[in-house]
């Protein structure tokens, strides 16, 4: 217990020579107060109360948030797979046709994005995303009927705007029911997915390849995509009944009691992350009248394009391959780049665990960001075909940064949580046009016909990293800016501030949304 509390009057402050010193010493106490168990898993020093509620939350909402997002890499990262196991030759498929393939899939993902995160703060999310993951399962099926370029770019095009449903959508919940030192965790967790479900892809093109070419006059890489939406209906289904709402309009359950209901918003008021509200046209107009949609949209853009290397060693491997000359079988090429995703499954929960324990997300940005550039600098000076042990090791490392998404996107929940809708947008917005970027610059930065060499896209790369650290410590110093800000407001009206100027500081849009968060945390610290 915190000897004193923080909600000092101005009189009572005026009698300490400087309160925001006192503020300072009082928090720091309660900081070296926390338990070790707390920094292994943050459940473990809360009431059994909120352990409890917590425990269910996270075996129903990570659970599906995990597999679902495991189904989704799978369906994402089968068209490479599938294009190196036989259907590049199947179908005629030549030059950069597989870049066109892909970006029909990145086109439709980014349509769909805000769109569905602004609907989703109407519609129930247990119903919208595992609707919507039906869809992209049945599609992914019917990939296997495909018999032309041109049929695989349609498909692969309404797959990518039915997925787009999903990634922001999940964060935005996630961030709806999680405070500062349990989110980054949950957010990285749910993230390792990503890096999972390639991982079983390139086992399951093996398998496919190996055991089912040829059965009932389907080609192995046919067999790849039926695999998968078998797979992902089933998790799809269990959405319906596990994924929870909002902590704003989820009914009690077998999963959830009201008093545990209760206890999910009171948590959210606690850290000023506010339910959902109406839309008006000034709130809509609110969202760009603060840096939060262009710095934190632009920070996402950044790590999205920051591991591009990572689709060479693939290309790599198979260019070791002449005719009449293997050196690698199709098993070996699908399956040996699978480290760089066991790689990242490990970076992202170190990451993760990390950014929770010192409560800052910008830490691990930085060092991931500093390892991609020493990574892609390497790469672009090696040769492609000596010094192969040093190449390999690198490509291994091309995905360091990939765990970055969850802290980035917790980031930006915590930043904009004062406004509902808000946070909705931004988190939409910085998946959507990371994704409208990527739909062009891999085309020109790692054109197929330049793989594996690809040396100006691992330069490239190298560049947009060192702008992604540069872009988190801009973020950084216009946190601490509001959050200064916010606080002297409250000193002001604490010392009887004159009414007008007040006013005019509390509506400074930048200060605004941190005035809720400042005055909990002022009001909390005494109940720890």
């Amino acid at each position: 217990m915190v000897p004193f509390a923080l909600r000092m009057t101005s009189r009572a402050r005026a009698k300490r020579p400087d309160h925001r010193d006192y503020t300072l010493m009082t928090v720091k106490t309660a900081e070296s107060r926390r338990p070790l168990r707390s920094y292994i898993w943050d459940t473990w020093d809360k009431s059994p109360e909120e352990r409890s509620f917590l425990a269910k939350l996270d075996a129903c909402l990570l659970t599906y948030a995990a597999l679902s997002y495991f189904s989704k890499y799978l369906d994402q990262q089968n068209v490479t797979n599938a294009y190196v196991s036989g259907m590049q030759e199947d179908l005629g498929l030549h030059g950069n046709q597989l870049n066109y393939i892909t970006t029909a899939w990145t086109v439709g993902y980014v349509i769909g994005q805000i769109p569905s995160n602004m609907l989703i703060t109407r519609i129930r999310p247990s119903i919208w995303i595992p609707a919507m993951e039906v869809i992209w399962s049945v599609l992914t099926m019917v990939l296997a009927t495909a018999n032309s370029f041109e049929a695989l770019v349609i498909i692969r095009f309404f797959v990518g705007l039915a997925e787009s449903t999903f990634y922001p959508a999940i964060q935005y919940v996630i961030g709806s029911w999680y405070k500062g030192d349990e989110l980054g965790k949950r957010a990285c967790i749910f993230h390792t997915a990503s890096a999972i479900g390639p991982m079983f892809s390139g086992f399951l093109q093996t398998g496919a390849y190996n055991g089912l070419n040829g059965v009932y006059g389907l080609a192995g890489w046919k067999w790849l995509f039926i695999i998968d939406g078998i797979i992902t209906i089933p998790i799809a289904l269990l959405g319906f009944l596990i994924m929870p709402d909002l902590p704003s309009n989820t009914r009690p359950s077998m999963f959830y009691t009201q008093s545990q209901i209760d206890l999910a918003k009171r948590r959210m008021e606690e850290i000023g992350r506010k339910p959902p509200e109406k839309f008006t046209r000034e709130k809509v107009l609110g969202f760009f009248k603060t840096w939060h949609v262009y710095l934190l949209t632009l920070l996402y853009i950044l790590f999205n394009n920051g591991s591009g290397p990572s689709t060479s060693m693939i290309f790599w491997l198979k260019s070791f391959n002449t005719p009449g000359h293997q050196v690698y079988t199709v098993g070996q090429i699908n399956t040996y780049p699978l480290g760089i995703q066991a790689i990242q499954v490990v970076t992202t929960l170190i990451w993760a665990w990390w950014s929770d324990a010192v409560k800052a997300r910008w830490p691990p940005i930085i060092v991931a960001g500093t390892w991609s550039v020493i990574t892609c600098i390497v790469l672009a000076a090696t040769p492609v075909y000596t010094h192969i042990t040093r190449r390999w090791v690198f490509y291994y490392f091309t995905s360091v940064t990939g765990g970055l998404s969850g802290l980035i996107l917790a980031w930006a929940n915590e930043l904009t949580g004062s406004d509902n809708e808000k946070r909705s947008f931004v988190v939409a917005s910085c998946n959507t046009f990371a994704y409208v970027t990527q739909a062009w610059l891999p085309i020109v930065i790692f054109p197929q016909v330049e793989q594996p060499r690809v040396f100006k896209g691992n330069v490239a790369t190298a560049c947009i990293d060192f702008a992604m650290i540069c872009t988190a410590l801009t973020v950084l110093y216009l946190q601490r800016r509001d959050e200064r800000r916010a606080r002297r407001t409250i000193d002001m009206d604490d010392d009887g501030m004159d009414g007008a100027d007040r006013a005019s500081a509390i509506e400074d849009p930048d200060v605004k949304p941190k005035l809720d968060i400042v005055r909990n945390d002022v009001v909390e610290v005494d109940r720890t």
